[in-house]
């Protein structure tokens, strides 16, 4: 088997080691080998979502983040129903977007949140 290296700040090792112990996980690379796993599985059900849809976008990003956020959404304004922006604690905050429209236009959004690196999380949610 091949041996890759990662680089993780020391947060979330610490998150990742108590998760370990928590599922019972022989050790890192077993879990990041099913947290990868759990990511493929993910994408692959995405890619696969077809026609028009209802789904909620949920995105966790820092506040100094706000106009790029702002800016992002105006390009998927046609299927965005409802947009929810909530102050989540001192410097973070929680965009929730619910979404109708075709398949293709609901994954690039969500495509295009995932791929900015300063988003802290990202989750589709399809109905």
């Amino acid at each position: 088997m091949p041996i890759i290296s990662i680089s993780l700040n020391e947060n979330i090792i610490q998150e990742l080691d108590k998760l370990q112990k928590f599922l019972g996980f022989s050790g890192r690379s077993e879990i990041v080998r099913a947290s990868v796993r759990n990511l493929l599985l993910e994408e692959k059900r995405i890619e696969e979502l077809d026609g028009i849809l209802h789904s909620v976008l949920l995105v966790i990003h820092d506040e100094k983040s706000d106009q790029e956020i702002s800016e992002m959404r105006h390009d998927y304004d046609k299927i965005i129903n409802t947009h929810i922006h909530n102050k989540i604690d001192k410097d973070r905050c929680l965009e929730i977007f619910v979404l109708y429209g075709e398949s293709n236009d609901i994954k690039n959004m969500a495509k295009k949140f995932q791929g900015n690196r300063k988003m802290d999380q990202v989750r589709l949610i399809v109905t």
